[in-house]
């Protein structure tokens, strides 16, 4: 299981960096009209494999340790424990909204008109990348706060 939480803690920078050029791509593309090129492609892309990744990894994570233990023994006591909550009901929900956003965007994408994808890009994606970025455990927050990177014991 440590294995699985270094590498979840890992791929959170892929995210970040994929998710930042993208939002930049689709920033500068509306700004400068630009056509919708395949770097702006590219860059989307790996945001959603990565994503993809993370979910399968945070899944890993919430299924294999004490956290379905604690949904089972009820939510009453788990959402009094502010830890808890954040973990297993709004660090996981915010994150398969933003998963789910990415999703919807790479489709959106692909849809519309060649002039509207940087716009479809921005909304989507840098909404999700919002809630990435707000969802995250950063070590400054209090209740929740984990390191910027967690490495093997």
């Amino acid at each position: 299981m440590e294995f699985t939480l270094v590498f979840h803690s890992i791929i959170r920078w892929a995210i970040l960096l994929f998710g930042a050029w993208t939002v930049i791509n689709a920033l500068t593309g509306l700004a400068s009209k630009r056509p919708y090129s395949a770097n702006d492609n590219r860059s989307s892309l790996f945001f959603m494999i990565f994503c993809d990744v993370q979910l399968i990894l945070g899944l890993i994570l919430l299924f294999s340790n004490t956290w379905i233990d604690k949904i089972k023994s009820g939510m009453g006591p788990l959402m009094k424990d502010p830890t808890n909550r954040f973990f297993v009901v709004e660090h996981g929900m915010m994150m398969m909204i933003a998963w789910v956003l990415v999703h919807i965007g790479r489709s959106a994408v692909k849809k519309t008109t060649p002039e509207n994808k940087h716009k479809k890009m921005l909304v989507f994606f840098g909404l999700a990348f919002l809630i990435i970025i707000i969802s995250i455990p950063w070590p400054n927050r209090t209740e929740v706060a984990r390191p910027l990177i967690r490495w093997f014991n």
